[in-house]
């Protein structure tokens, strides 16, 4: 069977560079892009976009039919740092918006769910390094309530009624084509933009804080190729360890200083910090590797020489890598 994709969230930091690598590999009739607003201009004008409240079951249920759509990946969600501004606001959102499209795989109106998880599961009791796939999860943020939640219900709702969805723990990802969205991780973006246009940051975590993190393009290829991967090969139900890489903002700091040497770092941690303290320095996904080849490609070093050639093109900067 083809896909026929909507992709709820279209125009998010993950959701719109995923929906345009849809649109590459499936052709933009097979991918219909939907946001709660249309925000992002270059998926907006991909192709078929609709204005959908992810919430609304009726809205959403009469697109999957309007477009025959048979695969959905929900990326709609509230970060970690906005989360714990409006909780109650976050699991309505998180959670009503998961639960609708659970119900339409179980009814059978679509066939397949991407729902992305985070490593924002874990929390200050979980072993710290090389995080295990099975392992302590009891998170202390809302975010992380929201998502240990969610993945729980994928997996009874693939035990209970069949439904083909996976998902994917998220670590940090860093992206040059979108700005921060609000997660605690999202200081490894900021980083690079103002070390282009000032020379300096200030971050609001601590030096020596160090997280999970991932180059965007890794995060896009792990969630296509979870989804073509035969599901017998998909052991997991409720959501995968995901890794790649792990640093702190000392050393993001100083891979930036290789290649813009007059480049300075202050730190005034604020509440991110409790946040950030609350989860994993390093994670072990071989569940992921083992179960259906994943592999990421790239390096802090990676990163950072394509963070500034591209951001350096994108404020018409002539300095590059």
């Amino acid at each position: 069977m083809d896909p026929k994709i909507l992709v709820i969230g279209a125009c998010g930091q993950i959701g719109s560079e995923l929906t345009l690598k849809l649109k590459a590999l499936y052709g933009n009739e097979n991918v219909i892009a939907s946001d709660i607003r249309d925000s992002n201009l270059e998926v907006v004008n991909s192709g078929v976009f609709e204005i959908l409240d992810a919430q609304d079951f009726n809205s959403l249920s009469a697109c999957i039919k309007k477009h025959e759509i048979n695969t959905v990946y929900l990326m709609a969600a509230m970060l970690s740092a906005t989360s714990e501004k409006s909780p109650m606001k976050a699991w309505d959102l998180n959670m009503n918006s998961l639960f609708h499209v659970l119900n339409l795989a179980k009814d059978k109106v679509i066939q397949k769910v991407f729902w992305p998880s985070s490593i924002a599961v874990f929390g200050p009791t979980t072993p710290a390094e090389n995080t295990a796939q099975y392992t302590i999860t009891e998170p202390t943020t809302v975010y992380g309530i929201t998502k240990l939640a969610g993945e729980r219900w994928c997996e009874y709702y693939h035990q209970k009624y069949g439904v083909d969805v996976r998902s994917l723990r998220y670590p940090g990802i860093i992206s040059w084509k979108t700005l921060p969205g609000g997660g605690t991780t999202d200081y490894a973006v900021d980083i690079y933009h103002k070390a282009i246009t000032h020379k300096n940051f200030d971050c609001f975590l601590s030096e020596h804080t160090k997280l999970p993190m991932m180059f965007m393009d890794d995060a896009i290829k792990a969630s296509i190729d979870i989804m073509r991967a035969d599901a017998n090969s998909v052991k997991i139900r409720s959501s995968y360890n995901l890794a790649a890489i792990s640093f702190t903002p000392k050393e993001i700091a100083a891979s930036i200083k290789n290649h813009i040497p007059e480049f300075k770092i202050s730190y005034t941690p604020d509440f991110r910090q409790d946040i950030a303290n609350s989860w994993p320095k390093s994670i072990n996904d071989d569940c992921a590797k083992q179960h259906w080849g994943w592999k990421p490609d790239f390096t802090l070093e990676d990163i950072t020489k394509e963070m500034l050639l591209q951001l350096g093109r994108k404020y018409n900067n002539t300095k590059t890598p």
